[in-house]
């Protein structure tokens, strides 16, 4: 899977031949939809009342060299920021909006998305999603290099993704089934950085 890239601040994919392949794999746990049935968000280092406290948080042994690197690191407010990048820059993908999400990407990963947008049009494809929620977000692992910190988070997200041809018709996906799609990107800012923003530097499917 090629890398791909994404910032995130504040609280809180895709090949040719598969128009979702860097947003996520499906996990074969589909389950039929229900009829019925942002602005991102990550400053660990936002000052607040709490600040003490987030400064003593316990984090996750994955995440121990984030903490390391800045005693102020808050896994749960970086979590709660990736979630919601996530969901922000699949569905800007997914509708093509690609000036949604442009100052939360890098240069390389905008490039790539454009690319994919491009080759979907010219196919004549047109995409849609409706995102359902996320099941988990976490930490897998993390380091710390070159005064980089760098967090690879992984989800699980229920989506409802279909591509339809010029007319209309089904190319892929089904229109009332969710699939449960595993994602793993990963995050970066300077650690000594007064900007607490950070920037998704890579996407690719969980394994």
């Amino acid at each position: 899977m090629d890398p791909v890239i994404l910032i995130f601040g504040g609280l809180a994919a895709f090949v040719l031949f598969r128009l979702f392949s860097m947003l996520g794999a499906r996990t074969g746990h589909e389950q039929r939809r229900d009829e019925g049935g942002a602005r991102p968000a990550a400053r660990p280092g936002e000052a607040s009342a709490e600040a003490g406290e987030r400064q003593a948080a316990p984090v996750s042994p994955a995440a121990a060299a984030l903490k390391a690197a800045d005693p102020s690191f808050d896994e749960k407010v970086f979590l709660q920021g990736a979630r919601t990048a996530y969901e922000m820059i699949v569905e800007g993908f997914a509708a093509g909006d690609l000036k949604s999400i442009r100052r939360f990407v890098s240069q390389s990963v905008y490039d790539a998305f454009k690319s994919a947008v491009g080759a979907r049009e010219a196919l004549g494809h047109a995409a849609e999603l409706k995102f359902v929620g996320i099941d988990s977000a976490s930490i897998a692992s993390a380091e710390v290099a070159g005064g980089v910190m760098s967090a690879t988070t992984e989800f699980a997200s229920n989506q409802v993704r279909v591509t339809r041809g010029r007319d209309g018709e089904v190319v892929d996906g089904d229109p009332n089934r969710i699939d449960l799609v595993k994602d793993r990107w990963t995050f970066s800012r300077k650690a000594a950085s007064n900007d607490p923003n950070w920037i998704l530097v890579a996407t690719g499917a969980a394994g």
